[in-house]
């Protein structure tokens, strides 16, 4: 079923497995390369901003979630911001560290002359929420449009695909398929395949440990986890913090288990992001994950690397 409202939003509904983007000529001249924009968590951290991933194709620019800082960070990575470069955003789920940045995605591109809907991929609620980022902006976006500004009048449009489990994107060259994830009681949250000319890479987003993507990342040239050390896991010192390692246990992976996983997949590298440090070392991340087995290239994820 697909269904169009052309309001402030242009929204669609993408059945599990249909093709979201109608296929074009490949271009197997694009470099890809993936930009760590953002690899930290809720912890507001200065030196990692909120989950954000550029996957880039030539001058293709797909955008994997959208915490803080996102534009910004794109700025800092010498990406171009400026007449609406991005060519999709996916996002993985709606917790907030992963999507506060959307509205900044969302109207930051249109004040840089951003003139086309921008299309946002990503799971049931999508739509509401940036229905909702547009209706709390509609007197900036008024006052923009109709002032002495001159923005591009609907400039501020998207266009949603809420999507399943299965192809989502496939245009020149690059497919990008959605993974159903298991992030505790989160009801659909996914990580994400991207095949591109001359990579291959999976995108875990938030999840306990996923035969889905170990299998989606067998083999890949890059696999970006999510990760916390099995070692410091304990209850906190807070209400409701007893049930911490519980929760943790129930919506994140390990360094142990990941270690595991990632020893069964075999990507040529693993790197770590959203890490849920709790006061870790690299080196204590690292062992924990040698100690689940993985002997392969391991890179602690920092922000603005590129792979």
């Amino acid at each position: 079923m697909i269904r169009n409202v052309i309001l402030a939003v242009v929204f669609s509904v993408s059945p599990i497995g249909s093709l979201a983007a109608a296929p074009a000529p490949a271009t197997h001249a694009d470099t890809t390369a993936v930009i760590l924009l953002g690899t930290g968590m809720p912890y507001p951290d200065p030196h990692a901003q909120g989950p954000a991933f550029a996957v880039t194709v030539g001058s293709r620019i797909f955008l994997f979630d959208a915490g803080p800082g996102v534009m910004r960070q794109m700025t800092a990575a010498g990406l171009p911001v400026r007449n609406g470069p991005i060519t999709a955003v996916f996002l993985t789920h709606l917790h907030s560290d992963h999507t506060l940045g959307l509205p900044d995605v969302i109207l930051t591109s249109w004040v840089m002359r951003r003139s086309a809907p921008l299309p946002i991929y990503g799971p049931p609620g999508t739509a509401a929420m940036t229905r909702s980022i547009l209706e709390a902006w509609k007197e900036d976006i008024g006052i923009r449009t109709h002032g002495l500004e001159h923005g591009e009048p609907h400039g501020e449009q998207v266009k949603v695909h809420e999507i399943g489990a299965g192809v989502a994107y496939d245009s020149a060259g690059v497919r990008i398929t959605a993974i159903r994830v298991k992030h505790g009681t989160w009801p659909t949250a996914f990580g994400y395949r991207i095949d591109a000319p001359g990579k291959s890479i999976v995108i875990s987003g938030d999840t306990a440990p996923c035969e889905a993507i170990e299998k989606a990342a067998s083999g890949v040239d890059l696999l970006l986890h999510e990760v916390y050390p099995a070692s410091h896991l304990k209850p906190e010192p807070r209400p409701g913090g007893g049930d911490w390692p519980r929760y943790m246990q129930t919506f994140h992976t390990s360094d142990r288990e990941l270690g595991a996983l990632a020893a069964r997949a075999k990507p040529r590298r693993l790197v770590l992001i959203h890490i849920v440090r709790m006061g870790a070392t690299d080196e204590e991340l690292l062992a924990g994950i040698r100690a689940g087995g993985f002997r392969g290239a391991v890179s602690i994820g920092r922000d603005l690397e590129r792979y």
